[in-house]
């Protein structure tokens, strides 16, 4: 007989009593207690809890999904625990083609206790697949507190979210963050849907008073000119204080020139739809910091192998406070090196610095170059706008500008070829094209003109 809501009125609580994570919530409200957060711990301590939060992990999937467990006894394991740190290597790595359409590989909860699905885009084949339960929703990441990553954010600020809400998982997950966390009004933004043109979503960011706006850094450019169109001005009809951008990578300079653009703090989000949030940079030149409450991260090298701070790896993520569909040591694909804090500190969170993506280089006349690096350099000319192609064929590069400071053309092609060797020895072609295609999906700078070029 099914159940109604007046015989169930306590559906949260009855969730809270069923969480994993029980003990993990008395370790931080003792370190609350002390006056203290997972951003004031020392190595020690947080190596404590890591330790800590890993066997609970262990331990749960052991009993509760076969996948893990037959891994786990593949790898020597006699029972699901470390004693220290090093020992991590032991946990087998979650590889991402192992996922890619396994809707449930993962899944450690009964099916009725799931009560949101996520999934991948699928670009580069089929999706992976994501499931939490209420608990994951709405009580788990709440567990650890970080002060200083959100200063200033409260119940005060109306957070406009301009991401896609289908399928993925960022939007839902700051819209839960602040709603539920900060008691903040949100408007749902969406980005670019049917629901949702450029045009009222302006509107929307001046009648609602929007101080927090999350987006993708490539939109909050088509915002910008959007706005500009409009007839309105940033600063005196759209007065956003910080834009928290995801989705995309994007190079320090087109950073800079969103500050300059919007005239805000910008907090950049490094994170995704399987681990959900895992760091918040505030400045490029320090990294993210990482959410240690949340999730472990390591850096390994090709072979797997572990290695030292300072050395440049693969981003290999631990969720920590996942039931649903927990990641044990998953391979991201991300390239980056991991910063220890000093003992100083105030804030003692590893910082993890990004340096792209594994297979996202191209070779330009048997130099092996970055999208990302390539950008920075383009950027730093001024008269360069923030629309712009890569066109790769037979390692030769083509770079299509537009021309929004209206320069004679041949004077814009020659300076931009000019800059690009003398700032970063880039042999290249310029072509100005009258507009670059604006897209409202995850931005793609590169074209590939026959084989790919690898």
């Amino acid at each position: 007989m099914t159940q109604t809501l007046s015989e169930n009125p306590n559906l949260f609580e009855r969730e809270l009593e069923t969480s994993i994570f029980a003990d993990l919530n008395h370790f931080f409200k003792d370190v609350h207690t002390r006056g203290q957060t997972i951003e004031s711990l020392n190595k020690s301590e947080k190596d404590d809890y890591h330790i800590l939060a890993l066997n609970i992990l262990l331990e749960y999937v052991w009993k509760n999904n076969d996948y893990y467990r037959e891994k786990l006894i593949e790898k020597g394991f006699t029972q699901p625990k470390i004693t220290h740190m090093t020992d991590i290597d032991k946990i087998p790595f979650l590889e991402k083609d192992q996922l890619k359409g396994n809707r449930d590989l993962l899944l450690s909860v009964d099916q009725t206790r799931i009560t949101q699905y996520h999934l991948t885009s699928g670009t580069t084949g089929k999706p992976i697949y994501n499931a939490l339960t209420l608990n994951d929703q709405y009580y788990h990441d709440a567990i650890p507190s970080y002060p200083t990553l959100y200063e200033g954010d409260s119940y005060k600020d109306v957070v406009g979210i301009a991401l896609p809400y289908e399928f993925a998982q960022p939007a839902l997950g700051f819209h839960r963050l602040y709603q539920f966390i900060f008691g903040a009004a949100i408007v749902s933004l969406g980005k670019g849907g049917y629901m949702a043109p450029l045009d009222k979503t302006v509107e929307a960011l001046d009648q609602f008073n929007i101080s927090i706006l999350i987006t993708t850094p490539s939109y909050a450019a088509l915002l910008a000119e959007q706005i500009k169109s409009m007839g309105l001005s940033i600063g005196e009809h759209v007065n956003i204080r910080k834009l928290m951008l995801t989705g995309e990578g994007c190079s320090p300079q087109f950073i800079t020139r969103l500050k300059e653009i919007w005239n805000c703090e910008i907090h950049q989000i490094y994170g995704s739809t399987e681990c959900g949030l895992v760091g918040i940079q505030h400045n490029v030149e320090d990294g993210y910091q990482v959410l240690e409450g949340n999730v472990l991260v390591e850096i390994v090298d090709e072979t797997g192998t572990p290695l030292e701070n300072g050395e440049i790896g693969e981003i290999v993520i631990t969720t920590l406070l996942r039931e649903a569909m927990p990641f044990l040591r998953y391979k991201t694909g991300d390239i980056g090196f991991i910063q220890e804090s000093t003992e100083d500190a105030k804030n003692k969170l590893n910082r993890l610095h990004l340096r792209g993506r594994k297979g996202g280089t191209f070779t330009i006349e048997g130099i092996e170059y970055s999208p990302i690096l390539l950008e920075h350099f383009l950027l730093m000319n001024p008269d360069v706008g923030l629309w712009f192609r890569f066109v790769i064929e037979d390692e030769e590069l083509t770079i299509e500008i537009e021309n929004p400071n209206g320069i004679e053309e041949d004077e814009l092609v020659d300076q931009v070829k000019r800059h690009m060797y003398s700032v970063g020895g880039v042999v290249c072609e310029v072509s100005v094209v009258e507009g670059i295609e604006r897209h409202y999906s995850k931005v793609n700078r590169v074209l590939y003109k026959g084989e790919k070029n690898v």
